[in-house]
């Protein structure tokens, strides 16, 4: 697949058509059809694919679209990570985790409704549920106690493994997985 046309409005990404959108989507999941709350694996939709910007920028990386800026103008990739560095906050350390999961074949989606920056599944929603929920810190960033006893008491109440992603000033990811168990 070469370049689907995306257009960049405010802070998000839509593909209009329905037909490349649901291309995009099925290459792993991304965006979400508008009005669909929640997308089951093979099901049609007959709307736009609104992208978020981490999805946009790795989607644009690998050539799979092509983003429309305001000026009605092609954005470079360098161009797209700048908006997105405005748009999003800390959104290199957020999209080096990102990247690193999606190229490690997680489907990556917002974790806002679990408290957390990711939620990853392993083959994708509609096929399970996500076993993991991952926060983005910058190494040497510090977390309170009461920040990993809130996360896992909720990571072990929804089924979930907590994983702080810490991410160093190269872009060196290192992943701590929680595991919590009653004796």
């Amino acid at each position: 697949m070469k370049g689907v046309k995306a257009e960049l409005i405010q802070n998000k990404i839509v593909i209009w058509d329905p037909t490349e959108g649901m291309k995009i989507y099925r290459l792993g999941f991304f965006g979400k059809p508008m009005g669909v709350p929640k997308p089951r694996e093979g099901q049609e939709f007959e709307t736009p694919l609104i992208l978020d910007p981490l999805e946009g920028l790795y989607l644009a990386e690998k050539g799979s679209i092509e983003v429309i800026g305001p000026n009605d103008r092609p954005m470079t990739v360098r161009g797209l990570k700048a908006w997105a560095r405005r748009t999003y906050a800390d959104f290199d350390i957020k999209y080096a985790v990102y990247k690193d999961l999606r190229e490690r074949g997680y489907v990556i989606l917002p974790g806002i409704k679990y408290g957390c920056d990711f939620i990853a599944y392993e083959r994708g929603p509609g096929v399970e549920h996500a076993p993991y929920m991952v926060q983005v810190k910058r190494s040497g960033e510090t977390i309170s106690a009461t920040e990993i006893v809130r996360a896992g008491r909720l990571a072990t109440t929804v089924r979930k493994r907590f994983i702080i992603a810490m991410v160093s000033a190269k872009n060196r990811i290192r992943y701590l997985v929680f595991q919590w168990w009653r004796p």
